[in-house]
């Protein structure tokens, strides 16, 4: 295996870490208008992700700043086609974290209520367009010979693409849910697991219909064993929250949307983004990536702070593991 086949692994690791951190709290944020029947359960939920949401979103600077170091063309075409989509996220991700922080600076009632708007709609729209993101690339897109999408934002806009927004869409809000019931205590966490149950269901329906798609139109042997694990996973996932077990429900869950990644870039490989108006035009690892010096040096600085970095999160979640309910909330303001 060379070096631009590691960093391709490498990247798709990266995409697979973020959607399974990023993907329960922007879960949560969506719950803040579907679970919660009150301020004090709002802040409940917002108190189960305040000390990780911003950790998480480090997953995703460090998968960008690696498609730029190792595929530069790749990064290039994707952030010039993709630049309204992905700007949008970038701007939802922005007033997210500021909603967060200020939220309650202060107490009057319009003020946190716009705020709380702020974090429904600045998660929901981030985990519909990742979704139809990866749906376009992996379905194809206008790249011409000179590696530039010549395409449209209607382009993007297609019936497959918004199916996969949607599977993206309830697949975080069935994660975080499951992650809710698994950190909280009382009423919101047994409200928690009935709604897990019917989000997962409209999940498992819509994920087997646009995975089967995915897998007849791109997919081969080793993409169908991705497919399988991740129903298998969601299936299994509905199970344990039935039974109460949110432990092994959230990692079930996890794992559905690491194999729902890993089956995207299986269909990928050795594409990284592949041309609808030519396959000689695709943009590969080989034709879209750094030159082997840069990859190596590359290589190197992630196996020095990759395990920093984990072991530093690892805490963090260690440190925050209890579980809190509104008993826990002393002041609402």
């Amino acid at each position: 295996m060379q070096l631009h086949d590691v960093w391709f692994v490498l990247i798709a690791v990266l995409w697979t870490g973020y959607f399974f951190l990023e993907g329960f709290d922007f879960g949560v944020g969506v719950l803040t208008k579907l679970l919660a029947r009150d301020r004090t359960e709002k802040r409940v939920l917002i108190n189960t992700i305040g000390p990780v949401w911003d950790g998480n979103e480090v997953w995703l600077l460090t998968a960008g700043g690696a498609t730029f170091a190792a595929f530069p063309d790749w990064y290039a075409t994707l952030f010039s086609g993709f630049y309204l989509p992905l700007l949008l996220i970038l701007i939802c991700l922005i007033i997210r974290g500021v909603a967060f922080e200020y939220r309650h600076k202060r107490p009057e009632d319009r003020w946190q209520t716009n705020w709380e708007h702020a974090i429904f709609w600045t998660s929901l729209i981030p985990a519909f367009l990742w979704g139809v993101a990866f749906a376009n690339i992996v379905r194809g897109v206008k790249i011409d010979e000179n590696k530039e999408y010549v395409g449209g934002l209607l382009d993007l806009l297609n019936v497959y693409s918004i199916l996969g927004g949607l599977v993206t869409l309830t697949l975080f809000t069935f994660h975080g849910t499951v992650f809710t019931s698994l950190k909280t205590v009382g009423d919101i966490r047994d409200r928690s697991r009935k709604l897990a149950t019917r989000l997962g269901v409209l999940t498992a329906v819509l994920a087997l219909v646009f995975l089967t798609w995915t897998q007849v139109s791109r997919g081969d042997g080793t993409s169908l064993i991705a497919m399988i694990v991740a129903v298998s996973a969601l299936v299994g996932a509905l199970g344990f929250n039935l039974a109460g077990r949110e432990g092994w429900s959230f990692a079930l869950s996890g794992i559905t949307i690491a194999a729902t990644v890993a089956m995207f870039f299986l269909t990928l490989f050795p594409n990284v983004m592949p041309s609808s108006l030519n396959e000689a035009w695709n943009l590969t690892v080989t034709n879209s990536s750094s030159s082997a010096y840069t990859l190596k040096i590359m290589t190197w600085c992630a196996a020095v702070a990759t395990p920093l970095v984990l072991l530093y999160q690892g805490w963090t979640y260690w440190v925050f593991r209890k579980r809190i309910g509104t008993q826990h909330i002393v002041d609402v303001h």
